[in-house]
């Protein structure tokens, strides 16, 4: 286990505390090609928080937001 991979786990994981503790849900955790990618809704309770919720996007190696049907989803991803 190389530690690279040791810090992104923890990067993973304290992303997903902190979402968690600014929604009061844990976020979705997706696996894909090569990466995580977690996502979250944004909600109007969410929008209170935006600085925090920056702080912990910038965890990232990309974020960002998509706009959908029923609102907004926040996203970071670690490849």
């Amino acid at each position: 286990m190389s530690v690279g991979y040791d810090r992104q786990n923890t990067a993973i994981t304290y992303a997903i505390t902190q979402l968690t503790a600014l929604t009061g849900v844990p976020p979705r955790v997706l696996d894909e090609a090569g990466a995580v990618r977690i996502e979250t809704d944004v909600t109007e309770d969410l929008l209170q928080h935006w600085q925090q919720l920056l702080a912990v996007l910038d965890l990232g190696t990309t974020f960002g937001l998509t706009d959908t049907d029923t609102g907004q989803i926040a996203w970071l991803r670690f490849e």
